[in-house]
This record gives C-alpha cells, structure tokens and sequence, in this order.
C-alpha cells in the first residue's frame, strides 16, 4: 500500500471477545483501523483503548446487528469517524446449547436474529458502500454446525450457520463484478472458553474424536481471515474455507 494512503479500515462484528477479539488484534497487528463493534460496550472500549496506543487507530462501537437500523448506524458512525471501510468481517454469534426437540420459537428467533439476520443486514449495508467503492472484503464466521448438522452447540446455531453458508454465495454473486468479495470460514471446534464452556466434561470425548486430536486455534482463524480480507484474494469469492481438524471433509 501506499504510504501516502490512510490504513484500510476493517468492520468486525462480535469483535470484543473471543474469536472477534483475535480477529481485530491480527487485522490491527497487519495495519488495519479496526472498527469492534460488539453489544458488550466496555470490553470493545478497553479493547480499541488498548490497541490504539501502539498502532494504527481502533475504535469502539456498541450496536446490535439483529436491528438493521443499528446496522446502518453502524456504517454511518465508522465513515464518519474513519473515513471509509474496506473490510468486513461478519463474527457476531448468539450460541445456546439446548436439546433439539425442546427449542422454543422464541429461542430460534433470537438466534436467527442475530447469526443469520445480523449477517444477512451487515452484508447488504456494508455490501452496497463497497460496491459504490468499487472494492471491498466481507469474511462471514460460518460453522462446522452448519455443514454437518452438529447440535453440540444447538440446532438453531447450526441452522443459523447453514443458512450464512448460503447467503455468503449469493452476496458473493451479486457483489463480484464490483470489487467486493465475499467468503466464509467454518471453524470446527477451537480451544477457546466459549467450547469449554458449552462441552465442560464432554470436551475430553470430543477431543478424542477430532481426527487430528486437537482443537483448532483461533490465531490461525484469525491468520485465514486476514488472507481473506488481502487485496491480493481477489479471485476467491463465494467460498469456504474449512478448519475443522478433520471432522468433515469434502
């Protein structure tokens, strides 16, 4: 990039903790302005607070991407303080681990809100500036779940995820003839407190079941966003990237 040029700016959602946190941290470490925008207000502060004083600048967001007016505040608010975006990286995720046959309507509802709904917002709203543009990167956090139908994490996630799947193509498809790009990662299990959490003693078992026997890492997830959302990966659109230990192979 030119050095005359300001650093691109990068969106990510669900970025205060977690994956979302490893994500920001790598895209800021490689010369992005990071945008964390995330419900949790003072973790994504404390976050963007840290990471400004030693590099590029970082700010916080607070918003709710099952709302699609939040959504385009969102936008709004980040062309107004940062200038422009060029990368988007759709991670925020409602997970609930519950029994198949005795989710409620409302719990399906709250987690197609926001996984599949606050996906399918962000990469119309963000979608339409960058095609403007003329450029842009959307990296969607898709799932393992949503390949293979898993419910460790609750069918509605995994349904959710599917569902992302399918909607990361066809946005790849209408947005590909204007510069943006538009792929998913599925993780598979990763070693991070959300699994442990949800696993708690099953997490042994499932460790012995993942071909490679280990989970995955959520750096080297962070490392294949960052690859996805290079100047360079124009020619990948409309995929999925798999990294599942071994769990699911096409």
């Amino acid at each position: 990039m030119n050095a005359a040029m300001p650093a691109p700016v990068a969106v990510v959602t669900g970025g205060a903790s977690g994956l979302g946190r490893e994500i920001v941290r790598r895209l800021h470490a490689g010369g992005h302005r990071v945008a964390v925008a995330d419900v949790a207000a003072e973790a994504a502060t404390a976050l963007a607070d840290e990471l400004s004083v030693r590099g590029p600048d970082a700010r916080a967001y607070t918003v709710d991407v099952s709302e699609r007016a939040a959504v385009e505040r969102l936008l709004a608010d980040v062309l107004a303080d940062l200038g422009s975006v060029e990368v988007l990286v759709n991670n925020a995720a409602r997970t609930q681990a519950r029994p198949l046959l005795e989710i409620t309507p409302d719990e399906l509802d709250e987690v197609m809100r926001v996984n599949l709904n606050g996906t399918f917002f962000a990469c119309q709203v963000f979608g339409t500036r960058m095609a403007e543009a003329g450029y842009g990167r959307i990296v969607n956090i898709a799932s393992l779940a949503g390949q293979n139908g898993g419910t460790a994490t609750g069918g509605h996630y995994a349904s959710s995820k599917g569902a992302v799947l399918s909607a990361t193509k066809v946005f790849a498809r209408e947005l590909a003839a204007r510069g943006v790009t538009v792929n998913a990662i599925s993780p598979g299990p990763q070693d991070s407190p959300m699994v442990r959490d949800l696993l708690g003693d099953g997490l042994d078992a499932l460790v012995a079941g993942v071909p490679v026997g280990r989970l995955g890492s959520m750096r080297f997830i962070a490392d294949m966003v960052a690859l996805l959302a290079s100047p360079d990966a124009a020619s990948v659109t409309g995929a999925c990237w798999d990294a599942n230990g071994g769990l699911y192979l096409r």
